[in-house]
């Protein structure tokens, strides 16, 4: 602020000293009277020398003079710069100069030419008035580009930076301050945003630790539920095989499937913690193609699988992860469909695909982008059903990160899944 002031002084003193050079210089212009007995002299010298004009001098009265008979021929001459083209009494009245006339009684002599000394003097102060207005021009120029100067150094490059500045925090960038300068006329201002910034990524930071501890806290949940689930899933295989009671064998039974879907739900839930906390990751190795029929049989517990043969070659999987994603795709069948499941593979290019179908309502054509996102469940056939969306985003996730695809298409009845399985 200080420094604007001293600004704004300095350019009202600069205006101020061309005002004063303007005046001073009009000023010097005093209009003079012209001496009536002067003139009246040099009249009444020619007029007196007039029949021997060629003997009169000049000098005691004006420095330049011409001197016109009546027929306007020059009779005496002593010119130098201001008279110099004149060559009649017309020419001089345009040029401004004075013209006396010379008479005898009432016999017209001639006329005497002289230069307005009043005109010289015009001449001079109207030079110096121009030279006057060129120099406000220049001064008035001067303050102006200074204080354009000023405003955009210190108004609109701070105001683009603030502007800028706030692109960057809407777009979620954050560490980068706004610098602040010594003389910026919006410090307190600029500071108020800087600290905003500050307290925006601080927060932030706390949001991603809270959700970090979130993931973590799901994970070890979901790790810590499937001992168990699994523990229940073995006393229920125990009693399925001790007990002879059919009604209690059926129960078991349920018991059973309805612990396999929660196995399921949490194995889901458990890497969808650990794919978000970075974790969930893949150890490929060979494996015989012929692994996909005991996969198969693990999770085919309703028997609803036709599975065709299996070309004979090697495959380059995590074992675990192939097998959560069979799991995932066959308990989908099981829960939206219900129908038999015809089981495929053919070799194809650089890999075994294997295809997965069933019989049921299938997915509508503007659903299949979506189904294998993150807790995406469809608007029709998910119904009434439990579920957490998780399922084929998993199954997807976890075929990327082994090198291959999972695709999902919708036939006239029902719905498949291919799975592209990278060969050894």
């Amino acid at each position: 602020m200080k420094f604007y002031i001293r600004l704004l002084l300095t350019i009202a003193a600069i205006i101020m000293c061309g005002i004063s050079l303007f005046i001073g210089i009009t000023s010097s212009y005093r209009s003079s009277k012209t001496d009536a007995v002067l003139l009246n002299d040099i009249t009444q010298t020619v007029k007196e020398q007039w029949d021997d004009i060629g003997a009169f001098d000049s000098d005691a009265f004006s420095d330049e003079m011409i001197i016109f008979n009546s027929d306007e021929f020059v009779v005496y001459s002593d010119v130098s710069s201001e008279l110099k083209d004149v060559n009649s009494v017309e020419e001089a009245v345009n040029k401004g100069c004075l013209c006396l006339s010379v008479a005898d009684g009432s016999r017209m002599l001639g006329t005497i030419i002289i230069p307005d000394p009043d005109k010289s003097k015009f001449n001079i102060a109207k030079r110096k008035l121009i030279l006057a207005a060129l120099l406000m021009a220049m001064m008035f120029i001067l303050a102006g580009t200074m204080y354009g100067i000023y405003v955009r150094k210190n108004i609109i490059i701070p105001f683009k930076e603030m502007e800028q500045f706030a692109v960057n925090v809407a777009s979620g960038s954050l560490d980068e301050p706004i610098m602040l300068e010594k003389n910026n006329l919006f410090g307190a201002f600029t500071e108020s945003f800087d600290i905003m910034r500050e307290e925006l990524k601080r927060s932030r930071q706390v949001e991603n630790e809270l959700k970090m501890k979130e993931k973590e806290m799901i994970a070890s949940l979901s790790h810590d539920l499937k001992t168990p689930i699994t523990g229940i899933k073995l006393l229920c295989e125990l009693l399925m095989v001790k007990v002879k009671d059919e009604y209690v064998s059926e129960k078991v039974g349920n018991i059973h499937q309805k612990a396999e879907q929660i196995n399921i739900l949490v194995s889901d839930l458990l890497s969808s913690a650990l794919e978000d906390l970075g974790e969930m990751n893949v150890s490929c190795c060979d494996e015989r193609s012929e692994i996909l029929h005991e996969l198969v049989a693990e999770h085919d517990s309703r028997c609803l699988a036709n599975e065709a043969a299996i070309p004979q070659c090697l495959i380059r999987v995590d074992r675990p992860r192939l097998s959560q994603v069979i799991g995932n795709i066959i308990s989908n069948s099981y829960k939206y469909a219900g129908t038999v499941i015809d089981i495929g593979y053919s070799v194809k290019d650089s890999y075994l695909e294997m295809y997965i179908r069933d019989h049921g309502a299938g997915v509508p054509a503007d659903e299949l982008d979506l189904i294998t996102s993150k807790f995406y469940r469809g608007k029709k056939n998910s119904v009434g059903k439990e579920g957490s969306g998780l399922g084929l985003y998993i199954a997807s996730e976890l075929m990327d990160k082994m090198n291959g695809e999972l695709i999902c298409s919708s036939p006239n009845d029902g719905f498949c899944v291919t799975l592209m399985i990278p060969l050894s």
